[in-house]
């Protein structure tokens, strides 16, 4: 990741944008306006959670994910967002495709309402898996 320009990060989420919300808020606690958060939503609640929690932008649906991860630094949502289908159907197989193949960093949380299940993971809450992720994976921003 090129040092000299402010980092875009895409934050995923679906449903309610609870997951997206928190990352979000911590996120903002930590980096303030040094990153770009874009919040993007399978649907437009969760864009909307997402955007109260002070992303920068916003938007919903297949083809602005598609689009945007494109040009993310990093990307960060439950592990759901790289399985077709997943959070009720509400990942589509493009946006899948769109976020496993986008050059960002993926960062995924290992929440999952699917029949699947990580080894080696464990199971903190949210708010302490997010603190883990910005220690580990996004210090250096």
């Amino acid at each position: 990741m090129n040092k000299d320009h402010i980092k875009t990060i895409c934050v995923i989420d679906g449903q309610g944008g609870g997951i997206g919300s928190v990352v979000i808020k911590k996120l903002k606690e930590r980096f303030e306006e040094k990153v770009m958060v874009i919040a993007l939503g399978t649907n437009a609640i969760a864009t909307a959670q997402m955007l109260k929690s002070r992303a920068n932008k916003g938007a919903s649906g297949t083809n602005a994910i598609v689009q945007t991860v494109k040009k993310a630094d990093v990307i960060i949502g439950p592990v759901g967002i790289i399985i077709p289908h997943a959070m009720m159907g509400e990942v589509t197989p493009l946006m899948a495709e769109a976020v496993s193949l986008a050059e960002g960093v993926k960062i995924l949380l290992p929440l999952s309402q699917e029949n699947l299940k990580i080894v080696g993971t464990n199971n903190l809450p949210l708010p302490q898996m997010v603190d883990e992720m910005l220690e580990q994976y996004l210090s250096v921003l």
